[in-house]
């Protein structure tokens, strides 16, 4: 889903327990919660291989209503969350350990997902983590503006992890990726590309590709 192989969230289960159970303690947690997964072929930016049986969608989280369910704004920082959603509609299952998941933007850049650390490193810099400011012989200390925790948090619970989709299962999560420079319409004419997904004998499918444009169309 980076430029290396999938990582694995060993934590992400005890926290969907956690949070629906608090979902039903505060009224209005559940409703800061995004929607349960659809099949991949419901939504509009879409890449649906019928001989394979399998159907990719991505849906990018790019208003601060749909990115309340993060404890980072990540939009502040210019990464943007995307859902993404596997269906396999075979009976066979599909392996996504050496999938590469690429933005690429209309200019044809390629942009792996970004690591929690090239998030800590743009919404924390080096002088806000107990370096200092150098000011003569003394330092002065500044208090980092959003805790590591909560950005190592957002990705445990949240990262697409799914390493193995079962036959006629739906598994999703997000990527982020970083929209720095990019303008304000990073989506248009960019598309998310995955590569690398094999079948159960290990024989490597056709890459994928989204294009957003069907995303913003479908939002007039």
């Amino acid at each position: 889903m980076r430029s290396r192989p999938l990582r694995t969230c060993p934590r992400a289960t005890r926290w969907i327990v956690l949070l629906c159970l608090a979902a039903f303690a505060l009224p209005g947690l559940a409703e800061d919660l995004p929607a349960p997964a659809k099949a991949a072929t419901d939504y509009p930016a879409v890449d649906n291989h019928t001989k394979e049986q399998v159907a990719i969608a991505a849906v990018p989280f790019d208003t601060a209503h749909d990115c309340r369910i993060f404890q980072v704004d990540y939009l502040k920082y210019q990464f943007m969350p995307i859902r993404i959603i596997v269906t396999n509609n075979g009976d066979r299952p599909i392996s996504l350990r050496d999938a590469r998941i690429f933005f690429i933007t209309a200019n044809g850049d390629r942009i792996p997902a970004a690591e929690p650390e090239d998030v800590e490193r743009r919404v924390t810099p080096q002088y806000d983590r107990g370096a200092g400011i150098p000011v003569g012989p003394i330092r002065i200390h500044k208090t980092p503006k959003v805790s590591d925790t909560k950005i190592e948090a957002d990705f445990d619970h949240w990262e697409y992890s799914a390493l193995v989709v079962e036959p006629h299962t739906t598994h999703d999560g997000f990527l982020f990726y970083d929209m720095n420079g990019l303008g304000d319409t990073p989506l248009k004419n960019a598309k998310l590309v995955f590569r690398e997904l094999k079948n159960a004998e290990g024989q490597q499918l056709f890459f994928f590709e989204i294009p957003f444009n069907n995303f913003l169309s479908a939002q007039h």
